[in-house]
């Protein structure tokens, strides 16, 4: 069984991501969850001109010396609205956004000042320089890098990149992935459930995390336990994927088929991963076509048991598809965090555990760890990532990986 960083460090040298050619331009409002496949420069400083961060008062410091000073209005100034230069000795209405008028240093907020008969106000607190004041360019500088290569695009990006004025992004192309169950034993929800069959969960949980990480997902449903249907199944995907993930018949029973028919229409590189769960992991790749020299469809093939699929997509499926895109850092963080929780027996292999965060602010631990229990996945909030031999005891620091970035 290989080490997991070894093999995800191979198999990550085996991908190429996508060639730039390929990239394309698209809506920044339909860019969520791409990835830029080239830098975005701002052309603009923002914000473009000085402005207020508060309602209020424009004005001169030297005007104000002492609380109370009362100053003329000399102007009305809104967002959108261009200003005349402050004349000096008055003061200028102002409201959050609006550009400061040439000659004023700061702004006083509208609940320290107090507006007086005959168009005057009377400023109750001596302003500051620079006060209220947000600067051009203090955001972001014309030129600079907003955003680099390899970039996934998040909400928050999105938003910077229409503040510099981008209506487009060049983000790289989609990931083609077909993804395929194995198992005369799986029906699908709303059929009857005979003796001895089970729901195909991982179909449901496989395609939604393809989804997620902008990947286009064809759902080439349930291959019978025959070779010669996983061969014909595998052969079809190749000719118009990049990727075929596959969960199920990754094993060394008489019924499990996949390693065989890969090694029939391709190669397998990996084989069985030293983790718990998802040691059945099979990677390489599978041949379009009659051709042996082009490039194939990578191939990915998962456990069958629910929560080994999961987590194994997770810790390498995941990787693999954002390094397709380009993005640059694909393993995830690792946060120190305290084990409210024993683990008294070492395992031989790397384990990973659901947890989930306690209001006390340590990890607690499901209590069956089954590979076939998804109640584990859905209850917890993350994984501890236990060394090979290592046992835990309440109050030891352990290395949490959480869900929230395994699953964005």
């Amino acid at each position: 069984m290989l080490d997991l960083d070894e093999a995800l460090g191979r198999l990550l040298r085996s991908v190429t991501p996508f060639a730039a050619d390929t990239a394309e331009s698209i809506s920044t409002f339909d860019a969520r969850g791409r990835v830029l496949a080239a830098e975005l420069r701002s052309l603009i400083d923002v914000p473009p001109a000085d402005n207020t961060a508060m309602d209020g008062y424009a004005l001169r410091c030297a005007d104000v010396p002492a609380a109370g000073v009362s100053l003329p209005v000399s102007q009305r100034i809104a967002a959108g609205a261009v200003a005349s230069p402050l004349q000096p000795g008055t003061a200028a209405r102002i409201f959050t956004g609006a550009p400061v008028p040439a000659g004023a240093d700061a702004v006083v907020m509208q609940e320290q000042c107090a507006a007086l008969d005959g168009g005057a106000v009377r400023i109750d607190a001596v302003p500051q320089s620079g006060q209220w004041i947000r600067r051009r360019g203090e955001d972001v500088q014309a030129g600079a890098v907003v955003l680099p290569r390899g970039a996934r695009l998040t909400p928050q990006a999105l938003g910077l990149a229409a503040s510099v004025g981008s209506a487009t992004l060049t983000v790289a192309r989609r990931p083609r992935v077909a993804l395929f169950s194995t198992g005369d034993e799986l029906v699908m929800p709303g059929d009857p459930l005979p003796s001895g069959a089970i729901y195909n969960s991982n179909r449901y949980t496989l395609r939604a995390l393809i989804e997620s990480l902008g990947c286009e997902c064809t759902d080439v449903g349930i291959v019978p336990d025959r070779l010669d249907a996983t061969r014909d199944a595998l052969r079809r995907a190749a000719l118009e994927h990049d990727v075929i993930v596959t969960s199920g018949g990754v094993s060394v029973g008489e019924e499990d088929h996949i390693r065989p028919a890969v090694e029939a229409e391709g190669r397998i590189d990996l084989w069985q991963l030293a983790i718990k769960p998802g040691k059945p992991l099979a990677f390489g790749e599978v041949r379009r076509g009659a051709s042996t020299d082009a490039r194939g469809a990578y191939f990915i093939g998962l456990p069958g048991n629910p929560v080994s699929s999961f987590v194994t997509f997770l810790l390498v499926v995941r990787p693999l598809l954002l390094h397709l895109q380009g993005v640059g850092e694909v393993t995830p963080r690792g946060l120190p965090m305290r084990a409210d929780f024993d683990i008294a027996q070492p395992d031989r292999r790397r384990e990973f555990l659901r947890v989930r965060l306690n209001a006390a602010g340590g990890l607690d631990l499901f209590a069956n760890q089954s590979s076939g229990v998804l109640t584990s996945a859905v209850w917890g909030d993350g994984l501890v990532d236990n060394p090979i031999g290592a046992t835990i005891r309440a109050g030891d620091t352990v290395r949490y990986l959480s869900f929230t970035e395994l699953l964005s």
